[in-house]
């Protein structure tokens, strides 16, 4: 991969780690920007890291831009392919995936869909080569996924599936976007997994409604104490299928004010990672049941 730094105006550098979207650059990225934001340079207004990409934002009358990107580039020369590790959380995310709330949006807008004669989990099942709905959602929630950036809303996480590139989910959007969208719908598109953190248009494939606010301007839940935004870069999701009942008692308990996510913190190696995915993402979610 050859890093591209570009000026975008006087005020932002847009760096580009790779034209596609992989582990090894997202890491890259994270260590990248996590070291910057360390160092807490005078004159770096904002940060914002991206799935393949992070763009700098500057004063110029604070901080030379030669000098940023000579530091940009000084910090890429220092974080080698062994240093890609990181300090994280992994969080459990509730699913209630099939729900009755995206399947009557998903059939007012089926004349944007590919195969308007069946719902987006068929769909999705079916050219990604699963056997039934019940096998994809397996495939979906059975390993855990990388938050590798927030943004298009508040809120909004993008992720990226934790396998190998050949056993990774992909759907294309819908051929024309809906103006609807329930909030907290879990979407798909192309290679990325979304949570829409408000009700609004969007064009991924509709999968199901998690109960768990990840947006919140009020902060009434105690995971959204520190910042009204729950997700940041480099989280590990992991999703876990609930009935019903299960949804309806978390959002009666998101309503009281007592829902309470389970996360732990966690230490991700990508060289580990990559010598054995399926027994790494086990010791994950080992460490998320551990109590």
């Amino acid at each position: 991969m050859t890093t591209r730094y570009t000026f975008g105006g006087d005020e932002f550098i847009f760096v580009e780690i790779s034209e596609e979207m992989s582990l090894d650059a997202f890491f890259k990225g994270t260590a990248i920007t996590r070291e910057l934001q360390r160092r807490d340079v005078p004159g770096i207004v904002d940060i914002c890291p991206a799935n393949a990409s992070y763009q700098v934002r500057y004063d110029p009358d604070v901080i030379d831009p030669e000098s940023l990107l000579a530091l940009l580039k000084d910090i890429e020369a220092q974080t080698g392919d062994a240093e890609l590790n990181i300090a994280t959380r992994i969080i459990e995310i509730p699913v209630l995936y099939n729900d009755p709330w995206t399947h009557e949006t998903l059939m007012r807008f089926r004349e944007r869909h590919q195969d308007p004669e069946s719902t987006d989990l068929e769909y999705a099942a079916r050219i990604n080569g699963k056997a039934s709905v019940d096998d994809f959602i397996a495939a979906h929630a059975g390993s855990p996924w990388f938050v590798s950036m927030v943004g298009f809303v508040a809120g909004l996480p993008f992720m990226f599936q934790m396998v190998e590139r050949a056993r990774q989910l992909q759907v294309p959007k819908y051929v024309r976007p809906r103006t609807d969208t329930p909030k907290l719908t879990v979407g798909h598109g192309g290679c990325f997994g979304c949570i829409y953190s408000v009700r609004g248009a969007g064009g991924y494939q509709m999968f199901g409604v998690t109960p768990a606010p990840i947006f919140d301007p009020a902060q009434r839940l105690d995971y959204l104490r520190d910042f009204m935004v729950f997700f940041r870069p480099g989280d590990i999701v992991k999703f876990k299928p609930i009935d019903r009942a299960a949804y309806d008692e978390a959002v009666a308990a998101v309503e009281a004010g007592t829902f309470s996510l389970r996360v732990r913190d966690v230490n991700f190696s990508l060289e580990s990672f990559l010598r054995d995915p399926d027994a790494y993402n086990r010791s994950l979610v080992e460490v998320l049941h551990a109590d």
